[in-house]
């Protein structure tokens, strides 16, 4: 199958190599340039503009969208609505807020274009292992693009399906952060904990690769820890500085919104704000699995 894909960042460049090594056909744009460029060189076709793009597609066209959300994504997809036609689609991969999504959908359909929302988990991992993908959108439309969704996935039938109508994928894949939110505190306060038992002594490695095996929290999250305990055992020179993306914020109003108690969520939110101005181990563990997973910059504290 053929896809455009524009965005060529971390994800949006692994993604194009899953789907480049799955046999399908990739038409890139990025506003980088050396992207664009890298993409070819491993298999791409190379856009120099979103028209060019478009232009180089067969009908039906379907465009992926990996840019950053907000107005980034706004734009692009309004500027894709001018430019594509009937029975084409475009997927937003990224974390949009969903009632943008919906929003964004009801001005394509006038056009007779067709949004799918594709809330896209897996991080930098994603390349070798898969991603998982919640699907929002019209069924016929997300039946067509089923080759492509198999291809990015885990395998053809794990860690994808069809969550609802349009804007119900970046509303699962919003609560999925909330709860990825919460299991990260978790896991930081209990490694604070230990660390701070200073006579024992405790090598926190050792202790998560015990937990790594028949434990009940054991999870990818803590293998990601205890990769970045081998790698830093005392989170040295990373600093307590955890930013929030934006889901986790969503995930709390929505709950609020519905009269939901969802305490853990809340906090684990509130304690990413407050590590913007306290200096604790637990957001130095945070900021470390944030560049374990997702390869997101970790903040020095000589910065």
């Amino acid at each position: 199958m053929q896809l455009g894909m524009v965005g060529l960042g971390k994800m949006g460049a692994n993604m194009t190599e899953r789907l480049l090594r799955g046999g399908h056909q990739v038409v890139g744009y990025d506003r980088n340039p050396d992207a664009v460029a890298r993409a070819v060189e491993a298999g791409a076709a190379g856009a120099e503009s979103l028209v060019d793009l478009v232009t180089q597609l067969d009908a039906p066209k379907r465009v992926w969208v990996m840019v950053p959300s907000g107005d980034p994504t706004r734009s692009t997809i309004e500027q894709l609505g001018e430019l594509l036609e009937t029975g084409d689609t475009v997927i937003d991969g990224g974390n949009s807020f969903y009632k943008d999504t919906v929003d964004l959908a009801a001005r394509l359909a006038a056009g007779g274009v067709h949004l799918l929302d594709v809330g896209t988990s897996g991080g930098i991992w994603g390349l070798e292992g898969g991603y998982s993908m919640m699907v929002g959108g019209d069924e016929d439309a997300v039946e067509a693009l089923r080759p492509v969704f198999e291809t990015l996935a885990p395998s053809p039938a794990t860690g994808w399906g069809r969550m609802g109508p349009v804007g119900s994928g970046h509303f699962v894949k919003m609560v999925h952060n909330g709860i990825e939110y919460g299991i990260m505190q978790s896991y930081a306060e209990g490694f604070a904990i230990l660390h701070d038992k200073t006579e024992f002594s405790l090598d926190l490695s050792a202790i998560g690769r015990v937990w790594q095996h028949g434990s009940v929290i054991r999870s990818w999250l803590l293998d990601l820890a205890v990769a970045a305990f081998d790698e830093n055992p005392t989170m040295d020179g990373i600093a307590p500085y955890v930013p929030d993306s934006g889901e986790g914020r969503w995930t709390v109003a929505e709950a609020i919104e519905l009269d939901v108690a969802a305490p853990v969520i809340t906090l684990a939110l509130m304690r990413r704000i407050g590590s913007r101005d306290e200096v604790e181990f637990s957001d130095r563990v945070l900021s470390a699995l944030r560049g374990q997973f997702g390869g997101h910059a970790v903040r020095r504290e000589d910065t």
